[in-house]
């Protein structure tokens, strides 16, 4: 006897799948950008401040 039945990790499984298929097609209807361009934003450099340590 398992700790959980089968039902639990086929239920698991699926839920995965279908949660995988929905967050794609919903990033790939938003732009045409590719999909490294949707997760990894842009670098941006940080404003230049006065020394402050005098």
């Amino acid at each position: 006897m398992g700790l959980f039945k089968a039902d639990l990790y086929r239920s698991f499984a699926i839920g995965f799948a279908i949660g995988t298929a929905a967050l794609l097609g919903v990033m790939g209807i938003q732009s045409g950008k590719s999909f490294s361009a949707q997760v990894i934003p842009a670098a941006q450099a940080a404003p230049a401040l006065p020394d402050q340590t005098r």
